[in-house]
């Protein structure tokens, strides 16, 4: 596996697994588990977070009920990271319940809402792989190992600062799990674990440069990757600057991207080969819902004459209703196909009026290739009219 392809795939499907000894791909921490295996993740040029987005108000990806999802999280914190006198990951694991309790006695309340907003929250943490939940134990996943060794000290503050829950709760199933009650009970050995971090990140790129067009070059690596919106080139000299823009674009060469410009604002997003070969990660009925809601919201209102040619962007929300009758999902799995899309970024959900509200295509949309964009465009083609006479001209241009 080539490191870009490798890059591409941690960013679309998480974390990578090693075989034992096997080294993480070039500009990725490797985590070290005891049995001799391990986890890479993707690192960051010059230690910069997401975070840094903050110092230019550019808003991150959302995340849903973000308030909840940091308060879980920073309850399952206070309850694995039993030595604060050591580094967070691996930490210990910990119940379920303990970490619930947790939760509760941080926001005060312990209502049957509250609960089910927590164990969401715990599936968010458990999919994006910040928390391993499972067995009925809580563990700090990968992602809690790259926090920066600068953070560990506000972190450990902050969780001096936390209640402890002591009341305990009823054992919850928070995630399906196959083993047994005495498996359950004998937390894993978490000795030998160890962080592997990568020197010099793309330094043989920014060592040409000084130091502030250096944090520059940085600073709109960052903003394109982790912004939610493509972000304006005027809030940003690397983008602005074909020299530093050339930098910024090899580096996300590396990691199987490319600069996507909309006029004067950029974004990035995967290379077209690169992308074929990842694959797609959705299954087949998020894949047809995704579908419905592109043909409601953007297909029909385009082919009324209400929308460009070119425009994924749509103010005509597929409403919810028009869903659950042109599909035959059941109810709940078209619900749970909607939740990843949005946890995805694929759609978004929108009022409507008096209506009980609707969803259009979501921000990922905006970091589509005009490769990808014009294929895209073919495939809703075939799929909202496959017997139009376009949709033979595009099978025929196919062949």
């Amino acid at each position: 596996m080539t490191p870009e392809l490798a890059h591409a795939r941690a960013r679309a499907d998480g974390p990578l697994t090693l075989d034992a000894g096997e080294p993480a791909p070039p500009g990725m921490t490797r985590l070290d588990n005891p049995d001799g295996s391990g986890t890479a993740l993707p690192a960051w040029p010059d230690g910069a977070t997401p975070s840094l987005l903050e110092e230019y108000q550019v808003a991150p990806v959302n995340v849903e009920r973000a308030g909840e999802t940091r308060r879980v999280l920073a309850a399952a914190l206070k309850c694995c990271w039993s030595d604060l006198s050591a580094d967070p990951w691996p930490g210990s694991p910990a119940p379920v319940e303990d970490v619930l309790s947790a939760y509760r006695a941080l926001i005060g309340r312990g209502d049957d809402l509250m609960r089910n907003w927590a164990i969401g929250a715990l599936r968010r943490l458990h999919d994006s792989a910040w928390l391993d939940v499972d067995a009925g134990l809580v563990r700090l996943g990968p992602r809690c190992a790259c926090w920066p060794p600068a953070s560990h000290a506000q972190l450990r503050e902050l969780l001096r600062r936390l209640p402890s829950g002591e009341d305990g709760s009823a054992g919850l199933d928070v995630l399906p799990t196959q083993e047994t009650a005495q498996e359950r009970a004998e937390p894993r050995a978490v000795e030998g674990a160890g962080v592997s971090v990568p020197d010099g990140v793309d330094e043989d790129l920014l060592t040409p440069f000084d130091e502030r067009r250096r944090a520059e070059i940085v600073a709109a690596f960052m903003a394109v990757e982790h912004a939610a919106e493509p972000v304006e080139e005027a809030r940003f000299p690397a983008l602005r600057d074909p020299a530093p823009r050339r930098t910024v674009a090899e580096m996300l060469r590396r990691r199987g991207r490319v600069l996507v410009q909309d006029r004067e604002r950029w974004t990035s997003g995967y290379e077209d080969g690169t992308a074929a070969l990842v694959g797609a990660s959705l299954g087949e009925a998020e894949r047809a819902v995704l579908v419905l809601v592109l043909v409601h919201s953007v297909a029909i209102p385009r082919a009324d004459g209400l929308l460009p040619a070119d425009s994924w962007l749509s103010p005509f929300p597929a409403q919810a209703d028009e869903l659950r009758r042109h599909t035959r999902l059941p109810v709940g799995e078209l619900d749970a196909a909607l939740r990843t899309l949005r946890h995805a970024g694929l759609v978004a959900q929108v009022k409507a009026g008096e209506e009980a509200g609707g969803y259009i295509p979501g921000p990922q949309f905006h970091r589509l290739t005009p490769q990808a964009r014009r294929r895209l465009q073919e495939e809703l083609i075939l799929a909202a009219g496959p017997h139009t006479p376009l949709a033979a001209a595009v099978r025929a241009n196919r062949r």
